[in-house]
């Protein structure tokens, strides 16, 4: 049986979007669970493969001109009514309560964060020129943006990134898919020094020990001319005439 249709029909059936990945394993379930062996021929397809017949699915589709279409979100794969039928399929399953719509320091913030992630708060707020503590809270409370990890200056902050319900919420495959923002991402971030150390691959060095080496450091490079108070007395101003 053909690949490209065994794809196809997983993708009609499913209640939700599949990756490659998931559909592969789809494929080594069923080969796994079929006694007549009918399947086990699609038992070790690949990844790249897959992709390959999701991708000649797209092109088949929008040239049928059918109500719908294969679409990739995120990531993951699945048949999609095309926009202009929305009035209809709206009436079938209710119209649901759309979330609030994004304000432009949000929208903002959040393009910020797309092109330049992983990025610290302090360097978003850098970028925008304003504090952006009350955006960020809102941007994580609705899922669009995540905390990556923290950055290896000192103090470690958090940086942060987006996430794929922020893809799911644009429309987006994968990040590669944003527009072109060579001018955002050319804009010049300061960052915090790296953290010290007493040598590479030790831990950090306590503050109090850097002061402290530093002074000494300080000290013994000056020359001893500098070191040592002058000898020589200071100039006497000039007394006034006695009246």
């Amino acid at each position: 049986m053909e690949l490209k249709l065994i794809v196809e029909s997983i993708l009609f059936s499913a209640q939700q979007p599949l990756s490659a990945k998931e559909l592969r394993a789809l494929l080594t379930a069923a080969a796994d669970l079929d006694e007549s062996g009918e399947a086990s021929e699609c038992r070790d397809v690949k990844e790249s493969k897959l992709e390959g017949v999701l991708e000649q699915l797209v092109l088949e589709h929008q040239q049928s001109d059918r109500s719908y279409v294969l679409a990739c979100v995120a990531g993951a794969w699945q048949f999609v009514a095309r926009p202009e039928y929305a009035p209809w399929i709206r009436a079938l399953v209710g119209q649901k309560p759309k979330p609030p719509r994004l304000s432009q320091p949000a929208l903002e913030t959040l393009a910020i964060i797309a092109y330049r992630q992983p990025i610290t708060r302090a360097e978003i707020e850098q970028v925008r020129g304003v504090n952006v503590d009350g955006v960020m809270q809102t941007l994580l409370e609705r899922g669009l943006v995540e905390q990556t990890g923290r950055a290896e200056v000192v103090g470690r902050p958090m940086t942060y990134g987006t996430t794929v319900l922020f893809l799911e919420y644009f429309g987006l495959a994968s990040l590669e898919q944003l527009p072109a923002g060579e001018e955002l991402r050319r804009l010049p971030v300061e960052r915090p020094p790296a953290l010290l150390t007493t040598e590479p691959g030790l831990a950090t060095t306590p503050p109090e020990q850097l002061t402290l080496a530093e002074a000494v450091s300080s000290t013994a490079a000056e020359p001893a001319s500098a070191q040592a108070p002058s000898s020589k007395a200071e100039p006497e101003l000039p007394q006034p005439d006695s009246p």
